[in-house]
């Protein structure tokens, strides 16, 4: 085991931990990318209906700036917060605003250059814990919120 993660729950000792974790998170992507889009639609009137000239390049804006946001503030998007799960940090704290935005910075990158998304998507799928490569990166993981 990681000495980084000696505080986060031992997915062996507390599975309930990381149960269904890489579901709910795919599902929460899911939310997520549906609430950036609508807010994507809601400001294009506000950029002269210029935006939609960038649409990708402002969802990708808006989407950074809600994950931030969203997971400085409780350590999870309000898709996360919707399935129940939220980030921890390698104390298995909740993660602060620098945290958070090293997070979100890492996972944008992963966005931008595809195999790097792909990489991160079989991490999820094979690792204990279920980590993304930005989680491994920064030794935190996603946990079931209701454990």
């Amino acid at each position: 085991m990681s000495v980084a993660l000696t505080r986060l729950p031992d997915p062996i000792h507390a599975p309930d931990f990381y149960e269904s974790v890489t579901v709910k998170r795919a599902l929460s992507w899911i939310i997520d990318v549906t609430l950036v889009a609508i807010l994507c639609v809601l400001l294009l009137p506000f950029t002269a209906f210029l935006g939609l000239l960038v649409f990708p390049a402002m969802m990708l804006a808006v989407g950074a700036l809600y994950r931030w946001i969203t997971i400085s503030a409780r350590s999870g998007t309000w898709g996360m917060r919707l399935m129940g799960i939220e980030l921890r940090n390698a104390d298995g704290d909740r993660l602060s605003s620098d945290q958070a935005f090293m997070h979100t910075a890492l996972y944008i990158g992963a966005v931008l250059v595809a195999p790097l998304q792909l990489i991160s998507v079989i991490l999820m799928l094979t690792t204990p814990r279920g980590q993304s490569l930005s989680d491994m990166i920064l030794g935190t993981a996603m946990l079931n919120r209701a454990v």
